[in-house]
């Protein structure tokens, strides 16, 4: 049976095969495939020859970004690993311009949080100090002002608060990855914009010893990284952000809300970084030939603001919205034809009409409005940021007045 198995080649690209595992049981394991499969119980032996090439091979091409630099170790033909922005070449599915950003990305906002957003990050968000854990009785030498009096009052003897000291937060990265997020009137999109911000953010944490979690969603919860702390943790946070493909192209807040409720239970930073556009507004015009019959509505449905609420209620959530300026008013560029990226609908609009420019504004203008009232109901801190415009003013901004909300006790 081997030696039939070995005439078809499969043996010949299993045996001279290293797998690196990383993080399996809480450690570094490197496994010999001939070793292993010499263990196993001749009754297994067919069926796990038969699937062994395949598997290994799916194993390693989909985790090479997870495992540790170790030279002169191979993975099924691949070079040695790396860290992902040294070699292009370790994962044919990422393309070199995808690499490029990435390293751009890191470049520019290392540089701006080592200079300015890094200390106002670490001075805005801290731990709370101290963390209640439970209320025991009261021992000689405890602190008389630790003692809990409604409890000492029904217990009839005095009791006392146990509190423990928090050393670190997590900061969850809730991204919009919805089809209007690939529009882009400049250079740079907006999805490239909310990976550079959620890159800026991310390095502020880990240079705070926080840990960075990442949630993607379109109509539904695409992908989850569970929140980890260190370098490589935040380019794979990168890449995902600007390479992952969505199997939906819609938005759906509340299914991105319940999963951050359901997946951090502590106390966390919560980002919410999307374009904010829903479906059609129940007050948009229905006439094709009108701008307002194109645009998407920004205000919050009555499922989602309650949601959001929720959300802060348990979090501490910011609203990072990310627009381009042709989302605000339209170009005077003649006849149009524009298409939906969520929904697929085209229209023709005149863009030379003056008084179809100046309603198509004057509704954006409108929606946003409602928008920001809207978060700010729900006590939710707004930052706004174009695409292709610098945003390092206004992360400055958000947090010069979080700072001052924090020293007057209101934050």
């Amino acid at each position: 049976m081997l030696d039939s198995f070995a005439a078809t080649g499969i043996r010949k690209r299993v045996f001279r095969a290293a797998i690196k595992f990383g993080d399996l049981l809480g450690r570094q394991i490197v496994t010999n495939i001939s070793k292993f499969f010499q263990n196993l119980a001749g009754d297994f032996a067919p069926f796990l020859f038969r699937q062994a090439a395949d598997l290994f091979q799916n194993f390693s091409c989909a985790h090479v970004f997870n495992l540790p630099r170790r030279p002169g170790v191979a993975s099924l033909g691949q070079p040695p690993f790396s860290d992902v922005c040294d070699s292009p070449a370790i994962d044919p599915m990422i393309p070199r311009e995808i690499l490029k950003k990435i390293r751009l990305i890191e470049l520019r906002t290392t540089r701006l949080v080592s200079e300015t957003l890094g200390g106002q990050y670490h001075s805005v968000f801290k731990g709370q100090g101290m963390n209640f854990e439970e209320v025991r009785e009261y021992q000689p030498g405890d602190e008389v002002r630790s003692i809990d009096w409604n409890v000492t009052a029904r217990m009839n003897h005095p009791f006392v608060k146990k509190f423990v000291e928090e050393r670190e937060l997590t900061l969850m990265l809730v991204v919009d990855l919805s089809g209007s997020g690939l529009f882009g009137s400049g250079d740079q999109s907006k999805r490239e914009l909310a990976a550079e911000i959620a890159s800026v953010l991310a390095f502020s944490a880990i240079r705070n010893n926080d840990k960075v979690g990442l949630i993607l969603f379109t109509e539904e919860v695409e992908k989850f990284i569970p929140p980890k702390k260190g370098r490589r943790h935040v380019l794979r946070v990168i890449r995902e952000i600007l390479c992952f493909q969505p199997r939906q192209r819609g938005t759906n807040f509340k299914a991105a809300l319940d999963a951050l409720n359901r997946l951090a239970r502590r106390h966390a930073i919560a980002v919410i970084i999307s374009d904010f556009l829903f479906e059609h507004g129940a007050g948009a015009s229905q006439d094709p030939g009108h701008p307002s019959a194109f645009l998407v509505s920004p205000t919050l449905g009555p499922r989602t603001l309650p949601a959001l609420r929720q959300a802060n209620r348990r979090h501490d959530v910011i609203a990072i919205q990310i627009v381009d300026r042709y989302e605000l008013e339209l170009p005077a560029l003649g006849r149009l034809e524009l298409s939906d990226a969520e929904t697929g609908e085209c229209i023709e609009i005149n863009t030379h009409d003056s008084r179809k420019r100046r309603a198509f504004a004057d509704r954006r203008a409108k929606h946003q409005a409602d928008l920001f009232r809207q978060l700010r109901s729900a006590n939710i801190d707004t930052i706004e940021a174009r695409a292709g415009e610098p945003y390092a003013a206004a992360l400055g901004q958000f947090f010069q007045t979080r700072e001052k909300r924090r020293r007057h006790g209101r934050a």
